[in-house]
């Protein structure tokens, strides 16, 4: 093996910490920070393009210094426009707010037992498991049931 391969080899992390997620070191900077709950592509690019690195880059070469600038720019994502953020007028702060991670799960999770507990129409869907946003139920989210006519039911009616 050559000077450079080894170097490169150095250089090249297998696993990258960002956000509180490993991520892969073969994968884009914009793929692999879309992998972050909370983050999206365009996010991503947005991200990437406001802490200067190459979004086509693969994210195990980037350094230790542009790894803080993306995590940085990600915390710094509360300065943006509106409605590029997740959490847009949030119920308890009243702010705008871009939530990633298990901060995500935890903020919705608080959200679906507050609709719940005032026994809004759509927590009363959330808790009995049935569509929330105005789905048509006669043929879809059926669970462990049949569509349709069953054989053994028509048998049993003609015979009486």
């Amino acid at each position: 093996m050559s000077k450079k391969e080894e170097t490169a080899e150095e250089e090249f992390q297998h696993l990258v910490r960002v956000g509180g997620r490993d991520i892969k070191g073969q994968k884009n900077v914009v793929h692999g920070l879309a992998l972050i709950r909370g983050i999206g592509p365009r996010t991503a690019r947005i991200v990437c393009t406001g802490s200067k690195v190459d979004f086509r880059k693969k994210i195990g070469y980037l350094k230790d210094s542009e790894i803080e600038a993306i995590e940085g720019e990600i915390k710094a994502l509360e300065s943006s426009p509106p409605w590029i953020l997740n959490r847009q007028k949030d119920y308890a702060t009243g702010r705008n707010r871009q939530v990633t991670g298990a901060d995500l799960m935890l903020s919705l999770r608080d959200d679906l037992n507050r609709l719940r507990k005032i026994r809004s129409y759509r927590g009363i869907r959330h808790e009995l498991g049935l569509p929330v946003r105005g789905q048509r139920t006669k043929s879809s989210f059926r669970k462990n049931v049949t569509v349709g006519v069953s054989r053994k039911k028509v048998r049993t009616a003609q015979s009486k």
